[in-house]
This record gives C-alpha cells, sequence and structure tokens, in this order.
C-alpha cells in the first residue's frame, strides 16, 4: 500500500485511479487532520464488501472451513 498526500492526490488522481484499477493496489491519502482516506478499485471494494457480508451470518466461516476439506 502506498500513500500519498491531499494535494498530490489532487494533482494526479487520474493516474492514481489507473494505478489502483490495474494492480490492485491501495493507496492511503493522507490529510493534515489525521483523518487519512484509502482509494480502492471498484472490483477489490466488492470483494471486501462480499467477505465482510459472509462473515456477518452466523456459522458461514465454519461451513467454508469444512467444505474446502470434503472431497471433490
Amino acid at each position: 500500500m502506498t500513500a500519498t498526500t491531499l494535494a498530490a492526490a489532487q494533482k494526479n488522481l487520474a493516474q492514481l485511479v489507473a494505478d489502483v484499477n490495474d494492480g490492485s493496489t491501495q493507496v492511503i491519502i493522507v490529510n493534515d487532520d489525521g483523518k487519512n482516506a484509502v482509494l480502492v478499485s471498484e472490483e477489490e471494494w466488492n470483494s471486501l464488501q462480499e467477505t465482510m457480508y459472509l462473515y456477518s451470518i452466523p456459522g458461514m466461516v465454519e461451513s467454508i472451513k469444512a467444505a474446502r476439506e470434503e472431497p471433490l
């Protein structure tokens, strides 16, 4: 994960968006207030949302682990 200042991100936004979409990287955008943001691709965001949803279902993690151990 790389970091950049808010000012640099404003100047290079198009390149930052291209970078996160091409390389599946994340960029921390640092501001002076200490409340930073992270830029990720939409694909990565959707993946994170799906993972959080699956983890929120009681017993789902155990079910996935058990399924991995079953023969195909």
